[in-house]
This record gives structure tokens, sequence and C-alpha cells, in this order.
């Protein structure tokens, strides 16, 4: 008897955790956002990107990734391209979570770094004007907040507002980025 009780026990304890294997220590999980830049507007300025995030103890996590912003000027006729190819390297704090380990809340800082070019380096206007602006090294910080919802015990929708704080930019210093992405836990 006691050995059936014992099975009992050691099954419904494993079902108990199904829904709970959620933010332990060593989780990985690939992420694709993207999203606005600066407010919703015409034209369209927005920002792509993947990332890598890696679970550490209490719920905090690691990210590492890659990002794309582009932002358009207008010029008399024309939509004169900013783009700024970014990595970042940063750590984010769990600050709120529900008792179902359904959604999260997360506070996280970020370090920059990377390439911005105007008009793809063809600074030569149709009207003969000339882009004074250089394409230039970028580097700085971001402080993002987060909020992830698990549709799935493997996929996660993320919702996210950053203000990035770049140097060595030509289109200014800080930027307010919002948007949304997936996750896909990877182990």
């Amino acid at each position: 008897m006691k050995k059936y009780l014992f099975v009992a026990v050691a099954l419904l304890a494993l079902v108990g955790q199904a829904n709970a294997q959620r933010y332990l220590p060593g989780m990985r999980g690939v992420e694709l956002r993207g999203g606005f830049v600066d407010g919703v507007q015409k034209p369209v300025n927005y920002y792509l990107g993947v990332g890598l995030s890696t679970y550490t103890k209490n719920g905090n996590r690691w990210v590492f990734g890659a990002e794309y912003l582009n932002k358009q000027y207008e010029y008399k006729d024309l939509q004169i391209p900013k783009a700024q190819f970014t990595a970042e390297g940063g750590y984010y704090l769990k600050v709120l979570s529900d008792a179902s380990k359904t959604f999260f809340l997360s506070l996280g800082g970020s370090a920059l770094a990377g390439y911005e070019t105007s008009r793809w380096g063809d600074k030569l206007l149709p009207d003969g004007a000339t882009l004074r602006n250089k394409d230039s090294f970028i580097y700085g910080g971001a402080v993002t907040l987060e909020l992830e919802t698990y549709l799935s015990d493997k996929v996660v929708l993320l919702l996210n507002a950053r203000e990035r704080a770049v140097w060595g930019s030509s289109i200014g210093h800080f930027h307010l980025t919002f948007g949304a992405g997936i996750k896909f836990i990877i182990n």
C-alpha cells in the first residue's frame, strides 16, 4: 500500500510542476521583437531585434541581442533614412509576477554599442544638397520595462517600453521605443 501511495504522490507532484516550469535557473529563450520609435507617426519609425535570454536565480535574467532601428527624416519631398545597428547586453530584474506564473513584469538595464549610418553612406541628395551627418560608432545604454505572459510553457508574449540613450549619434541621444515580441523557450 505504501508503494502505491508513494507513486500517487510522485505523480501529483509531477502534474503540479508542469505549470510551474517557468523562470527556472538555466532556462534559455530566443526572442524576436519589434515596434515603434519615438511614437507612432508618419513616416513609420521602427525597430526590429533578436535576443537570447538566460534565466538566473530568483527569476532574473541576462539578455544578449542585436537590434536594428530605422528613423526617417523629411527633407523637401524626400525621406532620408537614418539607421542604427546595435548589440546589447543587459540584466533584467523580476519585479512582479502572479501566483500562477503566467504574467511577469521585469525592469532591465542594458549596455548598447553599434554603428549609425545616414542614407546608407550616400551623402549627395538629388537636388545637389549634401548631408553633413557622418556615419559613426555609437554607444550608450537602455532602461526597459517588460511584461511577459506565457501563452504555453514554451511560448511567451512580450510587451515592452524602452528608453535608449546613445552617444555618438547625430539623430539625438534619447529615443523611446515600445513594441511587442515573442519568445520561444528552447530548454
